[in-house]
Parts: C-alpha cells; sequence; structure tokens
C-alpha cells in the first residue's frame, strides 16, 4: 500500500485524486507546488524556462543537487515517453498491472 508522509491512509485517495485532476489546487506544501510548477514548465514548454523559475525552486529550500535531480527525473520521463510514443507502445491497463503483479 502506498503511503505519503503525513497524510492518513484515509486521505490518500482524495490527495491522489486531486493531483490528477488539478495539482495546483490540492493541499500540498508550498514546495512540492513549486517542484511541480517546475517539472510541468519543464516538460510543456522548456525553452520556456528562465532564471526566476530555478529561483522559485530555491526559494523554497531546493539546493543544486536537488534541482539538478529534478531536472534529469523530469527530462528522463519525458525521453522516455516520447520513444514509447514513437515506437506506439501503448499503456499496460491498472487491470492488467494488478493481474501479472498479483495486487
Amino acid at each position: 500500500m502506498l503511503e505519503v508522509k503525513g497524510v492518513a491512509a484515509a486521505d490518500l485517495d482524495t490527495l491522489l485524486a486531486s493531483l490528477a485532476s488539478d495539482y495546483r489546487k490540492a493541499e500540498i506544501p508550498a514546495a512540492d507546488l513549486a517542484l511541480l510548477d517546475y517539472a510541468v514548465k519543464l516538460t510543456r514548454s522548456p525553452g520556456d524556462i528562465i532564471d526566476a523559475d530555478v529561483g522559485s525552486l530555491r526559494a523554497q529550500g531546493f539546493d543544486d543537487r536537488a534541482i539538478h535531480d529534478i531536472s534529469v527525473i523530469t527530462a528522463y520521463y519525458a525521453f522516455v515517453n516520447r520513444i514509447a510514443d514513437g515506437l506506439g507502445v501503448e499503456l499496460e491497463s491498472r487491470h492488467d498491472l494488478e493481474f501479472n503483479t498479483g495486487r
């Protein structure tokens, strides 16, 4: 079962649904919101990233290593998704995943 620090198990489904529908309306810490804003911008319009975007991460306490990691992980997911899309790879359904993992 997925656990999120500081979130009661009963509230987890609500948090996940909120993040999936519009993360900006989810009740998450400001640092998480800044991270997600940066990752979304880096994914959707990487050429528009400016110093102020990195500054917003620094203002939330992220150091150079953390900003590097956020950027690399975001870029990696974009890279893998582009390859999968280019090759026509289809996602497994949740049912298939549950069946194959026994969960």
